[in-house]
């Protein structure tokens, strides 16, 4: 059995964290549902060329979401459940004529997650047909407003005990990439490592219009036991609201310095085991990857910063792009995800979608 979102009118260039994010939750969907998920390509420009020009570059309109992430959601096998197969053999199996096409229009999208969750499961089960289409067009399945609220909370227990995150995995060319970029990371096991996203360019715009909305931190940043919970400042003026925002979103160099320093000091702190006064294997922290897309003489000033503080070694997502061959190239992005999830520490930006795929502390 079959299930496929049919899209609403899409953006023209969709973000890899945010495409991600949908096709892991649209996947859980129809494992609750006891359906096939139907897995698309991730999208970078709707031309009807094969490649197309970003950045004075060419680079591919289209790339297959097995070239991110395998697992589940990518047609990776799982207990119980019909395994997801991609949209071209969703067309080729379940002709148009075939297809039964239910709305998303009555759907309660302001609605708690899970409960959200349990009024497809149930629209779903009430229809027989073996290829289902939902047409969003009216109503996004999920919209950005769950993503960037508390209401996915309710949604987590159930999905990292499902099979749609215990079994996923990044894609063998995403591993291969690490794997060639040992020289650079090196340990290769990443111990003592602190990661950290640092997002420049278009955040310049982007931040101050967060604290002009009072907005907070995406849902998964909201997680209990996060030791900061993407309030406002309380002394709430548009002066002190903006530099609050800044502080976490678009940080100064100093700014960066000075909570990476926390974070190390902190973690060094958690060696020691007061109640037995023994010392944990957890190893100092003494390296930094920096996740960025930061201009050179910036990074450059970040890293002097760092190493001047007592880090020993820092690296950035520009060392190891430039060891990647032509294919890798293309997932770079999956490859500073993955590479962040084994570092010993992650440290990163709360209004960032790319933290709602990397599920640790935010800054």
């Amino acid at each position: 059995m079959s299930f496929k979102k049919r899209t609403c009118p899409p953006l023209h260039v969709l973000q890899l964290t945010t495409s991600a994010a949908r096709s892991l939750l649209m996947s859980y969907l129809a494992y609750e549902a006891n359906r096939s998920y139907v897995f698309e390509d991730y999208v970078w420009s709707h031309t009807p060329f094969s490649y197309t020009l970003y950045d004075f570059a060419l680079r591919p309109a289209r790339i297959p979401l097995n070239a991110f992430i395998s697992g589940p959601t990518a047609g990776g096998p799982m207990p119980d459940v019909a395994a997801a197969v991609s949209s071209s053999f969703f067309e080729k199996v379940c002709p148009k004529a075939s297809r039964k096409v239910i709305s998303s229009r009555d759907a309660p999208t302001d609605a708690e997650g899970s409960m959200l969750i349990k009024w497809w499961v149930d629209k779903l089960e009430t229809v027989t047909d073996r290829c289902v289409e939902v047409d969003s067009s009216e109503k996004v399945v999920f919209d950005r407003f769950l993503f960037g609220g508390p209401r996915i909370l309710s949604i987590l227990p159930g999905m990292f005990s499902s099979p749609i995150l215990s079994r996923f995995s990044w894609s063998p060319l995403v591993l291969s990439a690490i794997t060639r970029n040992f020289a650079v990371l090196r340990p290769q096991n990443l111990d003592g490592m602190l990661a950290v996203h640092i997002r420049r360019g278009d955040y310049k715009r982007h931040c101050p219009r967060l604290a002009q909305w009072h907005s907070n931190y995406m849902g998964i940043a909201q997680l209990p036991g996060n030791e900061r919970d993407g309030n406002t400042d309380p002394e709430d003026t548009p002066h002190t609201r903006e530099e609050y925002y800044l502080a976490h979103c678009l940080p100064s160099v100093s700014q960066i310095v000075k909570r990476l320093s926390a974070v190390r000091r902190e973690h060094n702190l958690q060696q020691q085991n007061p109640d037995t006064n023994t010392t944990l294997a957890l190893p100092p922290l003494s390296k930094v990857y920096v996740l960025t897309n930061g201009w050179s003489f910036w990074l450059s000033q970040l890293f002097d910063g760092l190493k001047a503080d007592g880090w020993e070694d820092v690296v950035s997502s520009f060392n190891v792009e430039g060891n990647l061959d032509r294919e890798q190239k293309y997932v770079g992005m999956a490859v500073d995800m993955a590479i962040a999830e084994r570092a010993e520490v992650f440290v990163g930006n709360g209004v960032s979608m790319l933290l709602s795929d990397i599920p640790r502390s935010p800054c």
